[in-house]
């Protein structure tokens, strides 16, 4: 039965704390939630613990919730797990890599019909290794297109801090992409 229930009747047995409900709902989106979470935090055991907060948070929210069709219930849940990996990337601020305001991407991009070569696999793990504030600057620009703007207000970094985060970022993928399609050319 609960396999068939669209979101908003989903979010409705949630409220009504129906525990069947929620099991659906965490077999819905554990998944799709946990691969969100290690975009943002690189680490596998981290994004699971994440995951969790956030499914736990999005039960005990769950009558704040407001259907706006299709997708919205995971949009919803998708804002609640960006919003605790980047308080959880600001709580460990000191590993952070300090900002360069005057970065500058000087590394030619690499030919589209070779990064295609690049085993996707390969690419998700090189941004797991981005330290965390480029991870997540890369995530909420490239991936989740919020602004620069917006970035730096979510980070508490100034927008020009945004950028040059960026350029650090790509720039750091770009080299591995490099040093990878060298290493392949052998």
């Amino acid at each position: 039965m609960y396999k068939e229930l669209d979101e908003q009747a989903l979010a409705r047995y949630c409220s009504q704390r129906d525990r069947m409900a929620e099991e659906e709902l965490y077999r819905r989106y554990a998944v799709r939630v946990s691969a969100l979470c290690r975009r943002y935090l690189g680490d596998e055991d981290d994004a699971k613990d994440l995951m969790l907060d956030t499914l736990i948070k999005a039960l005990e929210k769950i009558d704040s919730f407001k259907y706006t069709g299709e997708g919205s219930l995971y949009a919803w849940i998708r804002k609640i797990a960006i919003n605790k990996a980047l308080n959880q990337i600001k709580r460990h601020r000191w590993r952070m890599v300090p900002l360069d305001f005057d970065a500058r991407d000087d590394i030619p991009e690499p030919a589209g019909e070779e990064v295609e070569t690049i085993p996707r696999e390969k690419l998700m793990e090189w941004i797991s290794e981005l330290p965390g504030l480029r991870r997540a600057v890369l995530n909420l620009y490239c991936i989740d297109s919020y602004s620069h703007k917006d970035i730096g207000k979510m980070l508490g970094i100034s927008e020009r801090g945004s950028t040059s985060t960026l350029v650090k970022a790509r720039r750091q993928l770009k080299e591995k992409i490099k040093q990878y399609l060298k290493e392949q050319d052998r």
